[in-house]
């Protein structure tokens, strides 16, 4: 319905309405038909990925004459309280426009709206991961709350020819390769029969490097992804003497490439996660796509992950996120049973501070 705290900042002649969304929906299916948009904005993802979590999928959306806006949410109950947020699922969904980002006025509206909506809704605050390959209005969105710059993605252009791409390649990873081939490591293309063994690999990472156990993902989850998306996910595993030695799982969808998971055994790999940069940029590009987006480093750190993913490609893309507190008063209570005071440095670090 019509946001009538906007009435005044809304063109004359236009009328704008606002919603929290289930999904699916008619309007999110409306909003990605008329935007420019990746895998992470697709209703189907966001359930998979909300379900993981046991949150409730949902998007922002709204709509002003024939332009919209519309931002993919897992909707959490904070603990022992009546209230609820919001954060990104995986991955980068970020807010999407068919507004250009030059036409602020919209996208302050919109922001605003996003505020009372999430107010009138229980969600005190909403945590955003954008989308590096998507421009926003970034000036716009600091209206409404804090944009926070973390550091760089990677990304591969996938309309260079091989060569080219070989050229980008960091010496030492070109060795890698090469010897990756030398030994005879092979990789095979959506053979979803092997998935058990590159989850068992994976796991076994992650046991190794102590991660939290939301990074446990689980088999199941992998096959629920394949079977919603269908051939916009993929999966490919390094073989070595018929054994799985590592694995790269990614979308590919209106000619980006994202990558989503990826493992290789620790002892005796013989450089199979770099053989598999390769051959998933050259088996993307003969598709046709256009960029094939590897992430950047830990929370957009200029880490270890970062110096590795920078060998393969010389695309950059800012990183940013979006921290909105849509009810001041339910954030200073939450706050406050946490021991903690107001402080503007909460909108930049660790966000929610309250979690």
């Amino acid at each position: 319905m019509p946001h009538s705290t906007l009435h005044d900042l809304v063109p004359a002649g236009l009328r704008s309405e606002a919603r929290l969304l289930p999904a699916p929906a008619p309007e999110w299916a409306d909003a990605l038909h008329r935007c420019e948009h990746d895998i992470y904005h697709v209703p189907e993802l966001v359930v998979l990925e909300s379900a993981l979590t046991g949150d409730e999928p949902a998007a922002f959306w709204y709509a002003e004459g024939d332009r919209v806006f519309l931002l993919p949410l897992s909707i959490r109950s904070v603990p022992d309280s009546p209230y609820r947020d919001a954060i990104s699922p995986y991955g980068y969904p970020g807010p999407i426009s068919n507004a250009d980002p030059a036409d602020t006025g919209f996208w302050q509206r919109a922001g605003a709206a996003l505020v009372d909506t999430m107010r009138a809704n229980g969600v005190v605050t909403v945590f955003v991961r954008l989308n590096p390959l998507i421009p926003v209005a970034l000036a716009a969105l600091r209206d409404t709350g804090t944009v926070v710059f973390h550091g760089e993605t990677v990304s591969v252009d996938l309309t260079l020819s091989p060569e080219e791409m070989w050229r980008e390649t960091r010496s030492d990873h070109r060795n890698h390769i090469n010897r990756a081939r030398r030994s005879e490591v092979r990789v095979v293309w959506d053979d979803w029969d092997r998935l058990d063994e590159w989850v068992a690999v994976y796991h076994a990472n992650m046991r190794r490097l102590g991660a939290d156990d939301s990074y446990f993902v689980p088999a199941p989850h992998f096959r629920e992804l394949r079977a919603a998306l269908g051939d916009r996910m993929h999966l490919a595993v390094a073989v070595h003497d018929g054994e799985v030695v590592g694995g790269n799982t990614f979308f590919e969808y209106r000619g980006y490439v994202q990558a989503y998971l990826a493992s290789t055994r620790r002892e005796n790999s013989h450089h199979a996660d770099k053989l598999l940069y390769d051959e998933v940029r050259k088996w993307t590009a003969a598709r046709g796509n256009r960029i094939f987006h590897v992430g950047g480093g830990v929370g957009g750190a200029k880490d270890n992950l970062f110096a590795y993913k920078i060998g393969f490609a010389s695309g950059r893309h800012d990183f940013h996120t979006w921290r909105v507190v849509a009810d001041p008063a339910a954030y200073g209570e939450l706050l406050h049973r946490k021991e903690l005071t107001p402080d503007p440095t909460h909108l930049t670090g660790r966000f929610p501070a309250y979690r």
